[in-house]
């Protein structure tokens, strides 16, 4: 009898051992999937594979430390400042960059602060907010004030133009990547300065030479007057370059005086400006080839709007081909928002309704652009490749548009059409 209990105690306790067992082996092989290793194909148990399992992870872990490392020196020795913040808008880790640029104190402790804390620029926060929202790059571009606690050292303080980059991040981190434009800013500063004083200077002795030239004129023999012309005349031209140099200061630093509006007779001025113009185009031989309106007024500054059409038209006559025309077209549109469908561009000259858009095109028979100069041809004094033939090909156009908004009065005669630049 005791025997048979001996044998029933041993095979119970083999069968909660077999149990044990496994259970054991389920779970090793649950960690085993966790770490991605085939129990399969391999012959050691599977305790040896965990352990060797847990040796790779840990080789793993420590090689995408020293990349995490590699790459935050990286960041550290970059021109460009670099910032991450987590879903919470906590800076979690900034360069070097970022800290002399933002005016980020050092950051002690482990706990991760918000960014709005440390970095006064609503900017910033509305482009990591727009960064996450779009999940994808975004960048911006504001001049930051920066603030500091000590009231001693603001007179010291600069404001700074930057511009951002937003890269979005796992886990709905962002990542910034800050310019500081503030070089760039002030060199352009101080060429448009230089451009503006320099033009000034220009303006005295330009005006004295013409004043001589023009008491020459009357003294002189018949036979050397026309030399005195030339040199009023040249007097002018640069007259004109020095003062459209003091325009384009003025534009670019929002400081130029209001249009002087007054009704102009829009066809008449291009008929004027092309017989200002008609001598250079008799060497080519070009005709002027107009469509649109018998007459056409509007609200316009007079001046440049004639400086408009000769820089338009006189390009046309440079770049045109010899024995072709130069067409100018002017016709009126409806506003999409303002006018009736069935509104048509012929009604509208006869009965104008209360807003409508101008176009002028002038279109000669040039080479016209290259295409790789086409994102250029807005830059200041850009021209393009001089090795080009001024001369282009029958076939090809260079079209130069200007569009002019109008807003017509109903209080004109027909055929005539007052409008509003």
């Amino acid at each position: 009898m005791a025997i048979a209990d001996f044998f029933l105690g041993l095979a119970v306790g083999l069968l909660l051992l077999f149990w044990q067992r496994q259970r054991l082996n389920a779970r090793f092989k649950q960690i085993l999937s966790k770490l991605e290793v085939n129990t399969d194909q391999s012959p050691f148990p599977l305790a040896s594979q965990i352990s060797l399992a847990i040796a790779q992870q840990r080789r793993e872990q420590q090689e995408m430390g020293l990349e995490l490392a590699q790459l935050r020196q990286i960041l550290q020795a970059a021109p460009v400042g670099y910032l991450q913040v987590d879903d919470e808008n906590r800076l979690l880790w900034c360069n070097s960059q970022a800290c002399q640029i933002l005016g980020i104190p050092e950051i002690s402790g482990s706990k991760p602060r918000l960014l709005l804390e440390l970095v006064r620029s609503y900017e910033l926060d509305a482009l990591i907010e727009q960064t996450r929202d779009a999940e994808q790059s975004c960048q911006s571009s504001w001049t930051f004030y920066p603030m500091s606690a000590d009231p001693t050292h603001l007179s010291q303080q600069s404001a700074l133009s930057l511009r951002a980059y937003g890269l979005p991040l796992p886990n709905r981190e962002i990542g910034i990547f800050l310019e500081n434009r503030q070089e760039i800013v002030a060199l352009i500063q101080q060429r448009d300065r230089w451009t503006s004083d320099l033009a000034h200077e220009l303006k005295t002795p330009l005006t004295s030479i013409r004043l001589v030239a023009e008491t020459l004129q009357t003294r002189l023999d018949p036979s050397l007057r026309s030399w005195v012309d030339r040199l009023i005349n040249e007097t002018l031209r640069l007259s004109k370059l020095v003062q459209d140099l003091l325009d384009l200061s003025q534009i670019q630093r929002g400081t130029l005086r209001n249009l002087e509006l007054r009704p102009v007779e829009l066809v008449g001025l291009i008929q004027s400006v092309w017989h200002s113009l008609e001598p250079l185009a008799r060497r080519k031989a070009l005709d002027l080839d107009y469509c649109g309106p018998d007459q056409l007024i509007l609200q316009a500054d007079e001046p440049r709007m004639h400086r408009l059409l000769i820089n338009l038209l006189d390009n046309s006559i440079k770049y045109s081909p010899p024995h072709r025309s130069i067409q100018i077209k002017l016709r009126l549109e409806p506003a999409a928002e303002l006018t009736e469908p069935e509104s048509s561009p012929e009604s509208l000259i006869q009965s104008p309704p209360s807003s409508a858009w101008l176009y002028l095109e002038v279109i000669d028979q040039g080479s016209g652009f290259p295409e790789k100069a086409l994102p250029h041809v807005f830059e200041r004094f850009y021209r393009a490749d001089p090795s080009r033939a001024r001369l282009g090909a029958d076939g090809e156009q260079a079209i130069s548009l200007a569009s002019l908004s109008a807003k017509p009065s109903s209080n004109q005669p027909d055929q005539t059409t007052d409008g509003h630049i």
